[in-house]
């Protein structure tokens, strides 16, 4: 054993810092989250990322390399093909994807259309590629006449239904997400299928943080299941047991955004459960990424560093805090959709050595090859740096 006890792993979901070497396969040349929106903006201020090692990664204006960071410091690439959310969250947990999840950039065929109107008993707006905000307002009034609900996709591998909580009720709207979840398999199985309930009038529709995601199961064992069954808990937060359809997770706080996230996990911090925390803070994403605002986007970024010290000053003495990303979404190109980027990795606490450059990572499984090396075991999938971060005397002990 390492005499860790517990880790504390943070996804800034979107938060990408440079274009991956393949990025032009995606469309996403010169795409770099981090960057361009600190030159967007003037400048970043994050000290609190930045005295961790953020800037010591690549140059962020207004986020200086630190001195001497008090953090390890890296960045990791995706091995996996695929630039969505399902694809980074199973990297970093032990699973590489050799082919993308399908994608229906001019929406579904007739034959999966088809099945789902037959299935839940009524046609369907929409049928195409959208923004979710746009397509709301497109077809919201048509939606509250009709009771069709709408069915979109993006650039990713979602199968989205959006309704009006008031036309089509919540718990009938999960249903339609879990039938069309039970229908996309073989060549159609989407990563994610995706409530998105609206509420409000004509004009001024506003989503709900009622969202829900219904993904598929992983293929594989995680590193999730491997900590479940050495009996340590597997604490997820936000989105993280949808993504993963609940298996491997021993308990979960689902969110109303990244603030309420960051409470989610100081309360899960507070307990004395040995295991992992497991957070994705979806703000970034999804308010500001997909919506191509720098400005939100930065200023989300910077209420979540005034938030770190919380974070920091629950750490256990035997606890490790990590923080990364899942894939990148710049909002200052002229995509809406996720880029193909490299992501950072900063790593924190007592037991970890200062100032220790990581480097660049092949695969986002190493961090599921350290947690399990923290743990005392061995992961098949991913390169530990375990032995690199860890201070000298739990270096002897491991």
């Amino acid at each position: 054993m390492t005499g860790i006890s517990r880790v504390t792993l943070i996804v800034m979901d979107s938060v990408g810092i440079g274009a991956l070497p393949d990025a032009g396969l995606y469309g996403d040349e010169g795409s770099n989250t981090l960057v361009n929106i600190a030159r967007a903006v003037g400048g970043l201020h994050l000290p609190h990322l930045g005295r961790l090692g953020l800037g010591n990664i690549e140059p962020i204006p207004g986020v200086p390399p630190a001195a001497g960071p008090d953090g390890a410091y890296g960045r990791m690439a995706e091995r996996s093909a695929g630039k969505d959310t399902t694809t980074g969250h199973w990297e970093m947990s032990g699973i590489v994807l050799e082919r993308p999840f399908p994608t229906y950039p001019h929406g579904f065929p007739p034959e999966v259309i088809a099945a789902f109107q037959e299935r839940t008993g009524r046609p369907v707006l929409g049928n195409k590629a959208a923004s979710g905000t746009v397509i709301i307002e497109e077809l919201g009034a048509e939606h509250m006449r009709t009771g069709y609900p709408i069915v979109y996709t993006s650039a990713d591998s979602v199968f989205q239904i959006a309704a009006h909580e008031e036309i089509i009720p919540l718990e009938q709207l999960y249903q339609m997400c879990q039938t069309a979840r039970e229908l996309l398999t073989g060549e159609h199985a989407v990563g994610r299928v995706i409530a998105r309930p609206f509420t409000g009038r004509p004009g001024s529709f506003q989503r709900t943080a009622n969202r829900r995601d219904f993904s598929l199961t992983p293929p594989a064992k995680t590193i999730l299941d491997l900590l479940r069954e050495k009996g340590l808990a597997v604490m997820a937060v936000g989105k993280i047991e949808d993504i993963f359809a609940g298996r491997g997770i021993t308990a979960a706080l689902h969110t109303r955004g990244n603030m309420d996230g960051v409470d989610a996990t100081l309360r899960f911090m507070q307990g004395s459960e040995r295991g992992l925390i497991f957070t994705n803070l979806v703000d970034f994403d999804m308010l500001y990424g997909h919506r191509n605002n720098p400005r939100g986007y930065a200023d989300a970024l910077e209420a979540f560093d005034r938030r770190l010290p919380e974070i920091t000053a629950a750490l256990r003495p035997d606890e490790v805090l990590m923080i990364t990303a899942d894939h990148g979404c710049d909002p200052t190109t002229s995509s809406n959709d996720h880029s193909r980027e490299y992501v950072p990795l900063l790593v924190y606490g007592r037991p970890v050595r200062a100032g220790v450059n990581l480097g660049t990572r092949r695969s986002f499984t190493d961090i599921a090859a350290t947690m399990a090396a923290f743990f005392g075991f061995t992961f098949p999938a991913g390169e530990s740096f375990a032995g690199q971060v860890l201070s000298e005397s739990l270096r002897r002990d491991w």
